[in-house]
């Protein structure tokens, strides 16, 4: 007979493997999607400039579900509340479901970034529906065992950006919501905010970037926290560089978000 911490971790291993499996189906429809867009680019410049509705993604974005403006418009968070959470039709969203319009707040989120905790101060005053999805999504243990896919080592951009489970940087939650907290932002090392498309103030979704060193952005992206502790985590990451050698590209080494909590 199994022991319990034989069955636990038995339960464990299950829950991973369904994980992944959803992981993966999430990658193979995001390969899909570049696929229909770079179609659509062929059609495009075979056919010439007027066509309407089409939506770049851009690398920095963090587009998350991009779609085009031929969608028929997308239900919203139900119950009345300050935040609006716009359904991109994905099948992600019947997974994780969208937030609550008045959404929880949490004082604190803590980040467990290859074994090493990156603790966070959640700025629930100013930015409130980013935080109230952060709590959601973190309630569902979305965050967890994902990859930290984009980094930059440039003089005036250092960032870690995370929040793709897909980690191709165009995946996230099947929902939408726009800018907060951005009027007068600045970008100091231990910022965190909100990645998006880059031509669209109404995406943001689940990635978010680590500024690990003072860097220079327009105030276009959400303030939603100050990492208080493991800062020097984050700078570990960025020494190592990127994959490629240049400034802007997938970190050298895998960096593995073992999981993101938050509490009150």
């Amino acid at each position: 007979m199994a022991t319990t911490n034989q069955r636990r971790r038995q339960l464990a291993r299950q829950r991973w493997e369904k994980q992944q499996a959803r992981r993966a189906a999430a990658a193979a429809r995001a390969r899909r999607r570049r696929r229909v867009l770079i179609a659509g680019l062929v059609v495009l410049l075979v056919a010439g400039p007027l066509v309407a509705g089409l939506v770049i993604w851009s690398p920095w974005s963090g587009g998350d579900d991009a779609t085009t403006a031929e969608q028929s418009p997308a239900p919203t968070s139900g119950a009345e509340g300050p935040c609006a959470y716009t359904a991109t039709g994905t099948a992600v969203t019947e997974q994780v479901g969208l937030p609550p319009a008045t959404p929880l707040a949490a004082a604190t989120a803590t980040l467990t970034l290859e074994g090493k905790p990156v603790t966070i101060e959640l700025l629930a005053d100013r930015a409130p529906c980013t935080v109230g999805s952060l709590v959601h999504l973190a309630s569902l243990n979305y965050f967890d065992a994902t990859t930290c896919h984009r980094l930059t080592t440039s003089d005036t951009l250092k960032v870690l950006q995370c929040g793709d489970p897909t980690a191709t940087g165009i995946g996230g939650p099947g929902y939408q919501f726009s800018l907060e907290n951005t009027e007068g932002a600045t970008y100091p090392a231990g910022t965190v905010a909100m990645a998006r498309a880059a031509d669209d103030p109404g995406s943001n979704g689940s990635q978010f970037f680590l500024v690990y060193g003072d860097s220079t952005l327009p105030p276009d992206y959400t303030v939603f926290g100050r990492i208080t502790e493991g800062l020097e985590v984050v700078s570990a990451v960025a020494a190592r560089g990127t994959a490629d050698g240049s400034t802007d590209g997938r970190p050298k080494q895998q960096v593995r978000l073992d999981d993101l909590v938050t509490s009150p």
